[in-house]
């Protein structure tokens, strides 16, 4: 029989002794329930290193998919997914264009195997969203910083890969070859959208502020020619080429007269005519000699002789006549 305190209540060590006991007893119920929820959180644990391992197994082996295998869509999605971890856009840009150039190559294989037509149709569709949106962002920084190199490396990207379609479509299904030229002539604007901004970058006015699917349309009409732009220094394409005569100055007030023994024609040019830039050199045409004008010596007349008359009055000057 537990021991009592004058007031009849438990003295305080038999209350310690009865709250160790509740605090035990409660332990051993809640051990079984902390014991299932470690195991539990470790068999999840697992579960996930067992996806994510699987997963980049997966995707290793994905690698060489083709379009139309049942793993070419985890291909597309780790593109997509390494497309999501790029931050700069100029690398995004790159992606793009080398996802696009990845379905050429997918394409060229498509062919040694006589694959299907649906897969062309789908290796055709993809390169084509991913050419779109590489050339977007590419024009879309080249137009905002400036960059006449990377239109002329996105032109000659763009005409090797309609070279490599060209080359496939013969060996494609006559169903597929419909959509490889439609994929060439998406090439073709490319080409051509590349040529019309390089020739804008120096103007005042690069494109029209509208967009396409190619991005940025170039603006029309004459070039003012922006001095601060950074390509400054590179003459538009759409430029007049200089004129071949060369403009005269007029001759200041203050300048002598010329000399009176000679007297050179400036209106006729003394040297060869400069060619425009970009044209033909115009023909080599003779000099003629400086025209000259000679001037007439001046003829001195004699002066008469002086005839002095005596004054008539004295006191007066003498009159001199002559």
């Amino acid at each position: 029989m537990r021991e009592l305190g004058a007031s009849g209540a438990p003295d305080a060590e038999t209350r310690q002794r009865i709250r160790d006991e509740i605090a035990g007893r409660l332990a051993e119920a809640e051990a079984p329930s902390k014991r299932r929820g470690h195991a539990v959180a470790n068999l999840a644990a697992a579960a996930v290193a067992l996806v994510l391992a699987l997963g980049g197994i997966t995707l290793l082996l994905s690698k060489d998919a083709l379009p139309g295998d049942p793993l070419y869509g985890i291909k597309r999605a780790g593109e997509s997914a390494a497309l999501g971890l790029t931050f700069d856009e100029r690398d995004k840009a790159k992606k793009h264009l080398e996802f696009a150039a990845n379905r050429v190559g997918e394409l060229d294989e498509l062919t040694r195997q006589e694959a299907p037509t649906g897969a062309y149709f789908t290796g055709l569709a993809d390169f084509e969203t991913d050419l779109r949106a590489g050339v977007s962002q590419l024009t879309a920084l080249v137009t905002d910083q400036g960059g006449q190199t990377r239109l002329t490396e996105l032109r000659t990207w763009a005409r090797q890969q309609s070279e490599r379609l060209g080359l496939q479509a013969g060996n494609a299904p006559a169903e597929a070859r419909d959509k490889f030229a439609a994929a060439r002539v998406l090439l073709d604007k490319v080409q051509t959208r590349t040529t019309d901004l390089g020739s804008r970058l120096v103007c005042y006015t690069i494109t029209t502020g509208s967009s396409d699917d190619l991005g940025a349309v170039p603006a029309a009409g004459d070039c003012v020619r922006n001095p601060d732009s950074p390509n400054a220094a590179v003459p538009p394409l759409t430029s007049t080429p200089p004129s071949s005569a060369p403009a005269e100055s007029p001759a200041p007030s203050s300048a002598p007269p010329p000399s009176s023994s000679s007297i050179v024609d400036t209106a006729t040019p003394t040297g060869p005519l400069a060619p425009p830039s970009g044209g033909t050199p115009p023909p080599v045409v003779a000099t003629p000699p400086p025209t000259t004008r000679t001037v007439p010596p001046t003829t001195t007349t004699p002066k008469p002789p002086l005839i002095s008359i005596p004054p008539l009055i004295p006191g007066l000057p003498p009159i001199t006549i002559g």
